[in-house]
């Protein structure tokens, strides 16, 4: 950059005619610093009216980019330095602890996000957070099932349900995390019996999402499957008629198994300022009640309400292992899985 000299013989409109170039300079220093990119596993519709009300609120701009989660983390191992993005949201556990185990996430330092929070929704060094909570729970035909006669996950093992579950393929990633944190929960050993019971118990081969197993359950081609309770509120809500209904298990146990979306910043992240602001702003009461109820979703904050149509559902006791867990274990499940037949 050429000096400007400011002496007694100088020309003042040298100074004026640099002002404008420092001043762009200024605006686009500020500008880059009040802008956060964000990768996102989740689809814009779902995303984009949180974005809109942070930037309405904070004057802060957030780019984003939407792929599947398994696209976004090879992108991120990819760019490695070079990456543009300051954040990554993506759904389920697995996916998150990935994220963090590939070193693609840095720790956050923030007492709004540990006290919105709880400690099992969140990874133990604080490289992500989840910030929408789903139940993958049970759902059975209201016709041909007493409510009395549920109870657990393990109990769909046992010979009375012989010819009437469903399940969803063993290949989607709800399923591996359930089942490791079983093992979590109870060790290899037992849970391969439970999910050898499953297999056992099975009405139909696993069908391809939880809308169909759901479908089948509605038809009497079973009685009972598990899945994600947003796919219950969605099928509900465009055919209510359906003789379904969600029922809460391991309520004298070890409580519903839960699963997040979630998110965490980048190891690279070039305004990680303004990401922790973005992600202390979705932990927040405004924001859970967006990035919740648009998907039929629990807030990850319990100081939050639920969306009146999930509220309806009923209070429910949650598993408090925490969901690093699922990852963690998500390789032994995918095996275990495999030896039960489990396809």
């Amino acid at each position: 950059m050429s000096r400007i000299y400011i002496g007694p013989r100088s020309n003042f409109k040298y100074l004026f005619a640099a002002i404008p170039f420092f001043v762009s300079l200024m605006v686009l220093s500020s500008a880059h610093a009040e802008q956060v990119v964000v990768y996102s596993a989740r689809i814009e519709q779902l995303i984009k009216p949180m974005f809109d009300a942070f930037t309405k609120d904070t004057g802060v701009q957030v780019k984003y980019t939407t792929d599947n989660e398994g696209a976004l983390l090879a992108r991120l191992k990819a760019e490695g330095k070079n990456t543009p993005a300051d954040i990554l949201i993506t759904t389920d556990a697995g996916n998150l602890w990935e994220a963090a185990r590939a070193d693609l996430l840095r720790p956050v330092d923030s007492e709004i996000l540990e006290k919105n929070i709880p400690p099992y929704l969140r990874d133990p060094q604080n490289r992500w957070f989840g910030l929408s909570v789903r139940a993958r729970t049970l759902v059975y035909n209201t016709r041909n099932v007493n409510i009395d006669d549920l109870s657990t996950y393990e109990d769909l093992a046992n010979p009375e349900w012989k010819g009437r579950l469903c399940l969803r393929t063993s290949k989607k990633v709800y399923n591996q995390s359930l089942v490791a944190m079983m093992i979590a929960e109870h060790g290899e050993a037992k849970t391969e019996k439970i999910v050898r019971g499953w297999v056992a118990n099975l009405a139909t081969d696993p069908v391809s999402d939880d809308t169909r197993a759901m479908e089948f359950v509605a038809a009497g081609r079973c009685d009972v499957t598990l899945v994600n309770s947003y796919y219950y509120g969605r099928l509900m809500k465009k055919t209510p008629e359906l003789p379904i209904a969600i029922f809460w298990p391991n309520q004298n146990s070890s409580g519903v198994h839960v699963n997040v979306s979630g998110a965490g910043i980048t190891k690279f992240s070039k305004n990680p300022q303004a990401a922790t602001k973005l992600l202390e702003y979705l932990s927040s009461e405004k924001a859970q009640n967006l990035f919740a109820d648009v998907n039929m979703e629990f807030p990850a904050n319990p100081a939050v309400k639920s969306d009146a149509t999930v509220a309806s559902w009923g209070d429910f006791k949650q598993n408090s292992l925490n969901l690093a867990k699922a990852g963690e274990l998500q390789t032994a499940a995918i095996k275990l899985m495999d030896r039960a037949g489990y396809r």
